[in-house]
């Protein structure tokens, strides 16, 4: 990896150190000699997909203000990026720079739902097949998408994939469509994202799509990356509409626990079926 590193670079490298974080491949720090510092990401795996973050990485790059590392070399296997500095902690001035950041993000539109090509979710893949309905998207590209892949990886039981195929059937019950599809960031929660002070220093690991901001601001509840803080800043730019608090969050957070019942099963099916016998199934 260190002469693939140097070759690309053109500089040599000094010293390679491991971080934490990322669900693809193996994360490292590494100091150039030309006085720069980089991070790494490998794969050695037999069907790595690296190329796909550095994507996102660049897109978001081209299409918004959002702070997120520089991609110096993407490839299926090697993803290299520009290091951005800050830890995964936020003061109350640092969760309005987060919303006013993701505000701006959000204000960036497309003429449907997806995206060009389709992307990743801690590692899994996520489809975005260009879709003109928020609640047919909703429902078949992510409700029921991953359903279905945690179904049939083992970890979601045939019986509650039922009561969420039902409950799919019923979203409009509580679910509206939005004014436009926005830019998302896709995965924001805690360690994705890096402040200094009272500054926000940049989003990592993306899994970038067009979709309704709200499924954006649900997650970051679910464990507990921002609070209040940060929503009276968001609601001061892009006010919600009342019942996000009390019922549209639990609905949109059903993706991200279908996302950890695929990865890790476990506690994460009692807590899809706890939200699902909310609302009546």
């Amino acid at each position: 990896m260190r002469d693939e590193i140097e070759a690309v670079l053109g500089t040599a490298v000094l010293d390679v150190s491991p971080l934490s974080g990322g669900c693809i491949g193996q994360v490292y720090r590494v100091r150039l000699a030309n006085g720069e510092t980089a991070v790494v990401k490998a794969d050695d795996g037999a069907h790595p997909k690296l190329d796909v973050e550095g994507y996102m990485l660049r897109y978001l790059a081209a299409q918004a203000a959002l702070p997120v590392p520089a991609v110096l070399h993407s490839a299926p296997h090697l993803l290299i990026m520009s290091f951005l500095p800050g830890e995964s902690h936020f003061s109350g001035a640092a969760q309005a720079h987060a919303a006013e950041l993701l505000a701006a993000l959000h204000d960036i539109s497309a003429p449907a739902f997806g995206l060009e090509q389709d992307t990743l979710i801690g590692g899994l893949h996520q489809p975005n097949p260009w879709t003109d309905s928020w609640l047919t998207f909703f429902r078949e590209q992510r409700l029921l998408y991953m359903g279905r892949e945690g179904m049939r990886n083992g970890r979601l039981p045939a019986a509650v994939f039922a009561r969420l195929e039902k409950f799919c059937g019923q979203l409009q019950r509580w679910l509206a469509e939005p004014e436009r599809p926005s830019l998302l960031h896709g995965d924001v929660w805690t360690t994705n994202v890096l402040a200094v002070g009272d500054r926000i220093t940049g989003f990592v690991d993306p899994a970038i799509y067009y979709g309704h901001p709200e499924i954006e601001l649900a997650f970051t509840t679910l464990f507990g990356t921002f609070d209040r803080a940060f929503f009276a800043r968001y609601q001061e730019i892009r006010p919600l509409p009342p019942g996000f608090f009390e019922e549209r969050r639990d609905i949109y957070n059903l993706y991200p626990l279908l996302v950890h019942v695929r990865l890790f099963g476990g506690s994460y099916v009692h807590s899809v079926t706890n939200t699902l016998r909310r609302f009546g199934f």
